[in-house]
């Protein structure tokens, strides 16, 4: 009961808690007249369509994962197996990705642990992406963030102290020391020794992606998905007119660092990153000079919604798709 209380439980008091904190103080009417009167609805229906196309690339991806471990799902499959989990995942976060490969392995007869490494894998190689988009993001847009620290010199004040504190360091030190000597010395710990093993099955998984055939084509569904996570993204900001001025004011690297941001944002705990996604991508919007209020706002969570219901929708005809297939069968 503990277990999936803080599995469950912690997500969504992270969620309403995100919020209402982003809510506090704003005049709904207000949003929903400025999202009716002001935004292109054009632009966010394409940013939607190209959504669907990065959950097939995703598919496809998977497919050369499992193909080289001798599971050959069909791709109709494996779409439904990627639709269903952003869709599970809206209601109990990160079981999506269980469910997913609970799916696959019945319908394959395969072993479970076999392509729950696949997945594994497969979200191992997003983390990757997100950290090499992030490094190099940060680099390109870094007389922006300057000046924006700058301009708010207490909160720059405090991360440079922070930064530079010798506790800081001193701490990650010791917690490296004390990780490696757990790990060193108590290996004959039950839940060491499964956290050992969990983590080589992890690094086998991922590793696994450098001998498979096909590693050509993998690397560029990788470059796909995530280009139509980005593309979806920039479509979107042409939606208000504030949003379109800041794509020609300060280039494609102010979209990207709202992207990074929100990709960051998409790791903490939290139902479908409702909350976390909204408040990354409003903090990147002040980068460049829009206030939390009004239309960094109303942007941020039309462009969430949006994308949350058309979950919804492609999870509805995931589920219904699914139990035709089986009644059929």
């Amino acid at each position: 009961m503990l277990k999936n209380l803080l599995k469950y439980g912690v997500p969504l008091v992270i969620s309403v808690g995100l919020c209402y904190m982003l809510f506090t103080g704003i005049d709904f009417n207000e949003m929903i007249t400025t999202i009716r009167n002001e935004c292109n609805f054009w632009w966010i229906g394409l940013a939607l369509f190209v959504s669907i196309f990065s959950h097939i690339f995703r598919a496809m991806r998977w497919r050369i994962q499992l193909r080289a471990l001798g599971i050959d799902a069909p791709l109709s499959s494996l779409i439904y197996s990627i639709f269903g989990t952003y869709a599970v995942n809206l209601v109990f976060p990160r079981l999506g990705e269980v469910w997913r490969t609970t799916y696959i392995a019945q319908r394959q007869n395969a072993p479970f642990s076999t392509v729950f490494g696949s997945m594994v894998a497969d979200r191992l190689a997003d983390t990757a992406t997100v950290l090499l988009l992030t490094f190099t993001t940060f680099l390109l847009a870094s007389g922006a963030i300057s000046a924006y620290l700058m301009q708010n010199a207490e909160g720059y004040e405090k991360i440079l102290n922070f930064v530079s504190s010798p506790w800081l360091w001193i701490t990650i030190v010791v917690c490296i020391a004390i990780i490696w000597a757990i790990f060193k010395y108590g290996k004959n710990n039950k839940l060491v020794a499964k956290v050992i093993e969990l983590a080589k099955g992890m690094w086998e998984g991922f590793a696994g992606i450098a001998k498979m055939k096909g590693k050509g084509a993998w690397l560029l569904l990788t470059v796909a998905i995530w280009g139509c996570y980005f593309f979806q993204l920039f479509v979107a900001f042409f939606a208000f007119e504030e949003t379109a001025a800041i794509v020609e004011k300060h280039g494609i690297i102010a979209v990207l660092v709202c992207f990074v941001l929100s990709s960051i944002a998409m790791g903490v705990p939290s139902n479908g990153g409702i909350g976390p996604w909204q408040w990354a991508v409003i903090f990147g919007l002040s980068i460049y000079g829009l206030p939390k209020e009004g239309i960094s706002l109303a942007f941020a969570n039309l462009v969430l919604g949006a994308q949350t219901l058309l979950l919804i929708l492609l999870g509805i005809y995931t589920f219904a798709a699914i139990a035709l297939e089986k009644r059929r069968k």
